[in-house]
């Protein structure tokens, strides 16, 4: 028989409006059934409170659900928490204490830090320190099964919470909230973490525990911030939510990822990481700054700003990551087939494929020699961001949606493959099914990556894999282990699904004359013109 899921209420800050706030509870029990209990987080009393809390704490009056609060946030509340470690305040209102842990006789495990981060030693009442966090998070932890906890109860917010997220409103979470929070959320991974005091409702979208394809599959975290009780601009404080205790769920239901989830906000990038632990990061190499003109006066160099380089004193820049040998992509290599490039920037350039799908079939490729997308300098990275979007728009503008995809196996120097399909010809859903139904066919696993992953998250450099980019933003990848059918790609956009030419699913089939190869070239860089970002200044 399936567990019968806990209905909860959560509450902002109370700031002694008790009567508001049970009124409205009475009203929600009466409009909906009961609940079975309501957590407060923020400020429970107010300035103000004396008066009215004296006739819940005498019994005049009662709350009417099992209510449990958190401590306090300045030094003028405290004289209403009377016991660190928790207590009974009134009947059916209990202060859980300072820190710890709540087991309900369900199972619901429910994590509580009480009070504000505190800059300095030794700690006020209603401040808790770096190892208040620490012990808590080596308490919880270190349990036997430890997969995460149900709900975590903070007052202030996770700093950083906002990062990958949909927009916080008027909270800047690069500047507000507890660190110290931010990194007991990522130990303790809850499934539902609530917070207050900054008067604004903030319900985020969920965020992963797990970096894909690298770990196990895990639940999900919901942050909810919530406003205070009574506001005047009515933000939501009071927010109901069923749950089924983890330890009861099936793994599998447990670890399903909504459609909307994001990455995790508090996961440092590698720089970050290094700064916070006070060593130095690693030096990102530039990419080769070695520049063609594709006008008329041929060999002519210009700088990084596109402009003519007339200085004979610039600054010479640093050398790239050399290649083993001869390269035939390597802009500054003699290798190259010059004519085939259509567009430079200051870190990439465009050329048409070799034996290409259709006549305007083209390659992004990285100016100094780099061998996957995972092992991009940052700036390299953006600068095929801005080719990729811009090339959109450019096939969007005659009718064509464009797929994008690399193979990370048996080549030397990155390769980003983008063949336009006509609009008329098939629906994205369509180019997805086929690829997806192929890999089955060959028994390969493509999975989808969502929407907000990066695919340095997934991908170890030098590691092999294939990657496939929609229109839609939509990616799918497979994790290349032994072997792999180096023209599938191809092989999915020429079936008859899609461009229905599979003739051409080999491009040593698809080779034509330097001199057609020259005649396509020019007529690209002319219909590319107006799109040409490398012409701004």
């Amino acid at each position: 028989m399936a567990q019968k899921p806990l209905r909860l209420l959560a509450c902002g800050d109370v700031d002694g409006k008790f009567e508001v706030l049970f009124n409205r509870v009475r009203a929600i029990q009466k409009k909906s059934g009961d609940f079975d209990l309501l957590l407060c987080v923020g400020n429970f009393f107010g300035s103000t409170s004396e008066a009215e809390w004296e006739e819940y704490k005498t019994g005049i009056k009662k709350a009417p659900i099992q209510t449990y609060v958190l401590g306090a946030n300045n030094q003028e509340t405290v004289k209403y928490f009377k016991d660190a470690n928790g207590c009974e305040l009134a009947e059916n209102i209990t202060y859980l204490g300072r820190k710890g842990v709540f087991t309900g006789s369900s199972g619901l495990q429910i994590v509580y830090l009480s009070g504000m981060e505190a800059l300095s030693e030794p700690a006020p009442a209603y401040g808790f320190t770096p190892k208040d966090a620490s012990t808590l998070k080596d308490t919880v932890c270190s349990a036997p099964g430890f997969k995460g906890v149900d709900i975590l109860l903070t007052s202030p917010w996770p700093k950083y919470v906002g990062n990958f997220g949909n927009s916080s409103g008027e909270v800047d979470t690069k500047k507000c909230g507890s660190a110290l929070v931010s990194s007991l959320a990522t130990s303790l991974k809850p499934r539902y973490h609530f917070a207050a005091l900054e008067k604004m409702y903030y319900e985020r979208l969920p965020y992963r525990n797990h970096i894909v394809l690298q770990e196990s599959a895990q639940h999900t975290t919901r942050f909810i911030a919530l406003a205070n009780v009574g506001n005047p601009e009515k933000r939501k404080y009071l927010y109901a939510f069923s749950i089924v205790p983890m330890r009861l769920m099936d793994a599998a239901e447990l670890v399903k990822q909504p459609p909307d989830v994001t990455e995790n906000p508090y996961r440092k990038s590698g720089k970050e990481a290094a700064v916070a632990k006070q060593i130095p990061a690693p030096e990102e190499e530039p990419a080769c700054q070695f520049f063609f003109d594709l006008n008329e006066k041929q060999g002519r160099k210009r700088s990084s700003t596109g402009r003519d380089n007339k200085s004979p004193h610039s600054k010479q820049p640093r050398k790239p990551p050399q290649p083993p040998g001869p390269c035939w992509f390597c802009l500054a290599s003699p290798e190259v087939e010059k004519h085939l490039v259509v567009n430079v920037g200051t870190h990439c350039y465009l050329a048409l494929a070799k034996g290409g799908l259709s006549v305007d079939h083209v390659l992004i490729l990285p100016i100094g020699h780099y061998q996957s997308v995972v092992e991009l300098s940052a700036e390299v990275v953006e600068e095929v961001e801005k080719y990729k979007t811009t090339l959109r728009r450019f096939f969007k503008s005659r009718g064509k949606r464009c797929v994008l995809f690399e193979r990370n196996y048996k080549s030397h120097h990155l390769q980003l493959q983008v063949i336009p399909v006509p609009l008329s010809c098939c629906t994205t859903d369509d180019i997805k099914d086929a690829f997806i139904t192929q890999a089955q066919e060959q028994q390969m696993e493509l999975l989808e990556i969502p929407e907000h992953s990066d695919i340095k998250q997934i991908a170890q450099p030098g590691a092999a894999y294939f990657y496939v980019e929609l229109d839609t933003g939509e990616k799918l990848f497979h994790r290349i282990k032994k072997s792999f059918p180096l023209q599938f790609g191809r092989e999915v956009l020429a079936s008859e699904a899609i461009l229905n030419i599979p003739d051409k699913s080999d491009w040593r089939q698809c080779q034509i004359s330097k001199e057609e190869e020259e005649t396509l070239a020019r007529r690209f860089r002319k219909d590319f013109e107006p799109f040409d970002f490398t012409l701004d200044d």
